[in-house]
Order: structure tokens, then sequence, then C-alpha cells
């Protein structure tokens, strides 16, 4: 089962107390009539993005828009990359006031395919190779991506939410299945620092003699 890994809600500040779906964020200016460019986090924006529709806005508090809606013009795919015009927003200027924008809907009768709520995920068992490693205690949103924060032992573990690293979300059976990288949920400890060749720290070593790798890229 794939990860949408911003498709995603949450309940903040701008939306107590209401589920809503991350599906875009306003990734830059387009041309001088409004437009904006589009990350998308919808499988199916021609649904999403129909003239009328009405998103809140994540953005910082500084921000003119802070606390407020805007309302779809027109929506198009242009040279392969979805724009979208917002009412209000008639040139390059006003468009630039809205760069890195998240929006976000209300959550809807129809959620999209692998898709979660930040209640569903929130209390799940994290298992790795078939063996518990913690719990989700919360979900973070990121303008980047979204992250897992785990409760593993006595600490939290950021988790990126990403299908490379949780392919398999199953809120019926209650677990998340992680595939993460090498020391996520471990702390590396001095015993796992390799400890030098005993013949290399020989006293009296000659180390003009050794073939050494001095030199030598790490990449190699």
């Amino acid at each position: 089962m794939a990860v949408a890994s911003a498709s995603t809600s949450r309940t903040t500040d701008v939306a107590a107390e209401k589920n809503q779906l991350r599906v875009g964020r306003l990734l830059k200016a387009h041309g001088l009539k409004g437009a904006l460019k589009l990350e998308l986090y919808t499988d199916n924006p021609e649904r999403r993005f129909v003239p009328g529709a009405e998103f809140t806005l994540q953005v910082p508090e500084a921000s003119a828009w802070h606390g407020k809606t805007v309302t779809v013009r027109e929506y198009r795919v242009m040279n392969g990359n979805p724009v979208v015009f917002l009412e209000g927003v008639e040139d390059r200027t006003a468009a630039e006031s809205l760069v890195r924008a998240i929006l976000w809907i209300d959550q809807d009768d129809e959620p999209e395919d692998n898709a979660w709520y930040d209640h569903q995920l929130v209390g799940l068992e994290v298992v790795r190779d078939d063996v518990p490693v913690g719990r989700v205690v919360r979900v973070e949103h990121l303008p980047a991506q979204d992250l897992l924060i785990v409760k593993s032992g006595d600490r939290e573990v950021m988790v990126p939410f990403v299908e490379a690293i949780v392919p398999t979300v199953d809120p019926v059976a209650g677990r998340i299945v992680v595939t993460p990288p090498a020391g996520l949920f471990e702390e590396i400890s001095g015993d796992d620092v390799a400890e030098p060749d005993a013949a290399d720290a020989a006293p009296g070593a000659d180390a003009g003699s050794a073939d050494t790798d001095e030199g030598r890229p790490a990449s190699q």
C-alpha cells in the first residue's frame, strides 16, 4: 500500500475541531496575471480545484494572508505544470505574497486513496521487521513533507511520512510498517565505533612503510 505523505489532515489553529485535507502548496508566481504554480498533494486536482472551491491557508502569522481563505477562479495545466488562479489575486505582486502557502480543504465524504487523517494515525503501533518499535503520538506537517512523531522508549523519533520509509499503513490492524534507514531508531554507542587495528597502533610502527588511502575520495 502506498503512502500519500502529504494527503493527511490536521486539527490546528485555523481549523480547530475540523479535520482538513492538505491538497496543495503554492510554489511560485506564474506570469503577470496572478497565476500561481502548484505542487499537488491530491490525486484528483480537477475535482479539488474547481471554480469556487475554497481553501484554508497555512501561512506564517506575519503574513497578510494569515487566518484567511482563498477561492479558486480557474485551474489549468500549462506546459505540463498545474497552475491556479485565485479570486482577488490579479497580478504578480499579489501572487508572490502567497508563495509557499499550503492549501487545506475541509474533510469530505470521499477520501482519496492512500490518504489518512491525523486522528487515524495517532496511536498506531509502529512495526519494523515484525517487531514493535514504538507508537505514533502526533503528526507534524512541514512545507516539505509530513513527519510521524513516534514514541520509542524514552525518546521521540521523527519518521518522514514517505512511501520508501512507511510502505504500509493499516488503521484497521492498528499498525504502521516502517523500513527506516539504519540508525533512525537506534542510538550509536561507543561500542559501535571501530577500534584501530592493533598492528597499526603498535609503538614504533613505521607509518611511512604502510600502504595508505590518504587522499582517496570518500566515495571510492
